[in-house]
Formats: C-alpha cells, structure tokens, sequence
C-alpha cells in the first residue's frame, strides 16, 4: 500500500527554505505512529532536513540525482519507479516529502495522510499537488484546537482513492 504523508496550509503550503511551516507536536507523533516500523521514501532535501539523519525503526529510502551519494541506514535511488519496485513487497509504504517526491508519488498513491493546518503562511517555497475530489475521497477526519504544543488548529485526514 503506497501512502503519501504531509502536514499543509490552506494554500496546499508545506515548506519554506527546507523547513516545516508549523510547529505541531500531535502531527510529528501522528507521523511517527503511522510509519514506525514501515518504509519511508523521501527526496534527499527532505532528507537533509531531518535533524537526526534517519528516521529510526522505519525503513529509510532517498531519492537523489546525485551519483555515488552513501548515507548510512539509508538506501539510495535515482527514481521514484526504482525505489517503488524495491519496495514492492513492503506492506505499507510513505512519501514523506518533498513537493517533486509528493507530485510523482500521487498518480501511485492508495491513501493520503494529510494533517490540513487551518492557517497560511506569510512564505513559503514548496507545495503539495493539489487533490482531486473527483479522484479522493475523506474517509476520516478528526479536528483539534491550537493549544501549548500546537500553534494552529488542525485537522488529521485520511484519502483513499476512488
């Protein structure tokens, strides 16, 4: 099952200079739920974003350009068809990032994770394709208030393709 993972703006917002837009603690351990334990495909910018390098207890994989790249607990490809049929076996699989990786990654994906921030930025740089209702369907949404560890209201929402 290939999945695609994103926290977004009302304006499908999701990064300015390599960073998230939003601090909101529930959506980072929502991510982590989610894909512990499962593989995570990503873009090597996304990838050197993460503060800690590879993301333990998950599967990790980078998609880059860049030839000869080695990165430990990571395994590397040049496309995002390559890194899927190594994966095949996998039971569930993420896009974690960024915007290249999200807008290749629809046209495959079976599920949609999204965490729809109800806010926009004053910048922002990358930005997550925009969903068909026409091809996506809401099968759950759970709405939260900003409190101390969340600074916008939120709302955590799954897709399944129709």
């Amino acid at each position: 099952m290939l999945n695609l993972i994103c926290a977004l703006a009302e304006n499908n917002a999701i990064g300015f200079e390599n960073r998230l837009l939003y601090r909101l603690s529930s959506d980072l351990r929502h991510f982590k739920e989610l894909t512990s334990g499962h593989t995570v495909i990503m873009g090597r910018k996304t990838f050197d974003s993460l503060p800690k390098g590879a993301l333990p207890n998950r599967r990790n994989i980078v998609l880059t350009r860049q030839q000869g790249l080695e990165i430990p607990g990571v395994e590397i490809f040049n496309s995002l068809p390559d890194a899927l049929k190594a994966c095949a076996d996998d039971a569930e699989v993420f896009i974690m990032g960024g915007e290249a990786v999200y807008t290749e990654g629809l046209a495959h994906a079976d599920r949609l994770y999204l965490t729809h921030v109800h806010n926009t930025p004053a910048h922002a740089d990358a930005f997550f394709p925009v969903i068909s209702t026409e091809e996506w369907k809401a099968t759950e949404t759970a709405e939260f208030e900003a409190d101390e560890k969340n600074e916008c209201p939120y709302a955590f929402t799954t897709y399944v393709r129709k």
